[in-house]
Order: C-alpha cells, then sequence, then structure tokens
C-alpha cells in the first residue's frame, strides 16, 4: 500500500472510491491496477483506456532566454520546434548519463517540459544549476494542473466529444490549446503505449469532472480505467524505456538506443564531449530477447553467451498481447546482432533466449 506520507493527484479520490490498488510510485499514490493488468492491457490494445498521468512533472518556461537555456540543458535541438510541435529529449550530466527523458513542447503560449515523477526534483536542481546568464523563468506546474491520457484505437472518439479544437488534425508528437467542457485544456497527441493517443492537461480542480466525462464518452467504446501496471506491459511490448530500467545515471544514450534524440552539431550544450565519445564507442547495446520458455527474466538477471555474461536484464514480462516471455537487456555490442542465441539466468536457472528485432508490437499502419 502506498504510504500516507505520498503525494496525492488530484484524482486520488476516484481512484480510492473505484476500487484502484494504490501503491507509492515516484513519491506518489497511484493506481496499479483496478482490475487486472491484462484486462486494463488488453482494452487498450482493442478499445481505449484511461490513465491518470498527473504525477508527471509539468513545467513552463518563459522569457526571452528559454529557448536558450532548454537548449543549454537538453540534447535534442529546441529550436527545430516548430508551433504546436512536441519533441523527445534527455537531460544528461556532464559525464553523459541520463538524468531523466522528457518532452519539451512548443505552447501557442511558450515552451513547456513534462518530465518523470520520481526526477522531477533533478531535472529542476540541473535547471537551476545552469540558469545562469539566461533571462528566462520557471514555473512548475505540477501542482495546479492535471495530466489524463487517453488510449487505444477509440482514443481520438473519446477524447473529441467535448474538445473544441479538432483533434484529428493534430499530427503525432502535437499539441492544441482548446477547451474541454468549459475550462482550458492542452492536449498532446504523444503516449506511451504504443498505441494511438492523447493527453490532456487540465486544471486540478477541474480533474474529476474531465476524468468522469472521459469515462462516460468512452463508455460506448468499452472504456476501461487502467494503471501502472498496465502502462508498463503496454509501453515494454512498444519498446519504449522506461527511466530506472533501461535508462538512469550510469546508462548513455548511445547505449540506450537513444542515440537520435541527441543532436551533437546544434552547439555547446551540458554532456556534449561526453556524448561525443559515447557515440563512437557506447559500450553496450539495448536489444530485444525472446525467451524459449514461460518463465519471465526480471531485471537485473544476467545475460550470458557461451557461459559467460555479456550483459543484463533491464525489463522483463510475459507479454499480453504476443503471448509470450520477453525481456529488454544491455549486452556488449558482440552480442547484439539479430538471432544470437543468449542464455539468461532467470533464479539460478538458464533460460535459452535470442535477440530479436525492436519494437516487439508495432500497431497496425491502417491503425496508425
Amino acid at each position: 500500500m502506498a504510504s500516507v506520507s505520498c503525494l496525492k493527484t488530484p484524482l486520488y479520490g476516484w481512484h480510492h472510491a473505484h476500487g484502484g490498488r494504490l501503491v507509492e510510485f515516484g513519491g506518489w499514490s497511484m493506481p496499479v491496477q483496478y482490475s487486472t493488468i491484462v484486462e486494463e492491457h488488453n482494452a487498450v490494445r482493442q478499445r481505449v483506456g484511461l490513465f491518470d498521468i498527473s504525477h508527471m512533472g509539468r513545467l513552463d518556461f518563459e522569457g526571452p532566454d528559454a529557448q536558450a537555456w532548454l537548449e543549454r540543458v537538453t540534447t535534442n535541438h529546441v529550436a527545430k520546434l516548430a508551433p504546436g510541435q512536441i519533441q523527445y529529449s534527455l537531460m544528461v550530466e556532464d559525464d553523459g548519463g541520463m538524468i531523466d527523458d522528457v518532452l519539451v513542447y512548443h505552447r501557442p503560449d511558450g515552451l513547456a517540459m513534462v518530465c518523470n515523477a520520481s526526477n522531477r526534483p533533478k531535472v529542476l536542481a540541473q535547471l537551476e544549476k545552469h540558469r545562469d546568464g539566461f533571462d528566462a523563468r520557471l514555473a512548475d506546474r505540477t501542482f495546479d494542473t492535471a495530466m489524463i491520457a487517453v488510449q487505444g484505437p477509440a482514443a481520438l472518439a473519446t477524447a473529441q466529444r467535448h474538445f473544441d479544437a479538432t483533434l484529428t488534425d493534430v499530427p503525432y508528437y502535437h499539441c492544441a490549446a482548446g477547451t474541454f467542457l468549459d475550462f482550458p485544456a492542452l492536449a498532446s497527441r504523444t503516449g506511451y503505449t504504443g498505441e494511438d493517443g492523447f493527453e490532456l492537461i487540465v486544471p486540478a480542480d477541474k480533474a474529476a469532472k474531465a476524468w468522469e466525462t472521459l469515462m462516460d464518452d468512452g463508455r460506448v467504446f468499452g472504456i476501461q480505467a487502467a494503471g501502472l501496471g498496465a502502462r508498463d506491459t503496454l509501453r515494454f511490448e512498444a519498446a519504449m524505456p522506461l527511466y530506472g530500467h533501461e535508462m538512469d545515471e550510469t546508462v548513455n544514450p548511445y547505449a540506450a538506443g537513444l542515440g537520435w534524440a541527441v543532436k551533437l552539431g546544434k552547439g555547446d550544450f551540458v554532456g556534449r564531449e561526453a556524448l561525443r565519445k559515447f557515440k563512437a564507442d557506447p559500450g553496450k547495446t539495448r536489444v530485444g530477447l525472446a525467451l524459449e520458455g514461460k518463465r519471465i527474466a526480471r531485471q537485473g538477471a544476467t545475460v550470458k553467451r557461451d557461459g559467460q555474461a555479456v550483459g543484463v536484464v533491464t525489463s522483463g514480462t510475459f507479454a499480453p498481447t504476443l503471448g509470450r516471455s520477453l525481456a529488454m537487456a544491455l549486452v556488449r555490442p558482440d552480442a547484439s546482432a539479430i538471432d544470437t542465441p543468449l542464455t539468461i539466468d532467470v533464479r539460478g536457472h538458464d533460460e535459452a533466449a535470442k535477440v530479436v528485432k525492436l519494437p516487439f508490437y508495432r500497431r497496425a499502419a491502417s491503425q496508425a
């Protein structure tokens, strides 16, 4: 159970009243599931699911140097953002280790960032550390707003009914400001499930009304409230990295398969020189692994080749959509080729596996 000292999202009362099993996550009391993880997972894959993601950090930036400040502390090229566009980026230490993965928004009213809940203090500290010389300000909006994710094939129809902007016109990794019901809202089209979907940022005091309206609007499609458990299995099948698993301060972006979010040519930024070296020699590589049996390889399990350790599992589960045991791992480059036979030490037993292409799951082109 979640500690009484945990932070609570504006939707905590709804989760508690509707049978959400609450756990501590990133310092917040969050629902891990309402029914079963598999049921919630399948609802998102086949119909539509609703996630409370209000625990994630939401930071707004203003001032003439806001863009330059963000260029300094993130790896991607903020200046390339068009109005309404969202950019996946990273924040790293001087040595190239990852502090967090973030989304940078070019909203109609300025720049903003969404970061992971547990890393928000580190992100704020990094921003403050590199603030000198920039005429810009930061407002932490985490506690006066809420964020709700609508994910699945029926996400568009569910989110559109009470949103006044036309969401079909919002491309992937873009956002639009508008009105949901009678209050201001920002809708973004990113997601963390491998399905189409939208995130709504609304005032904290309107969160319950927005959530209940979305549940009502999605009822015809078989909507289901979903927790952290299904969010994890969904992102895992789509091979989306999770901080604390595929990335942390000991892992560089190139090892994690995130080098595409590093723009070494944009000019100076924190960690640039270290990342230049890692690009030439990342040291390890993130791969997908398919196990022959049904046993689950958990984070930390040793990956072997010919009896010798070559890496470590970062995430593993029995994938509900695919019906098999899969894992992601960081391994030596010489053990990373597709179809390479490996073994995984699962609680003292070597389980046969082989390297497979990522992502494990990709939705059909007709759904894209």
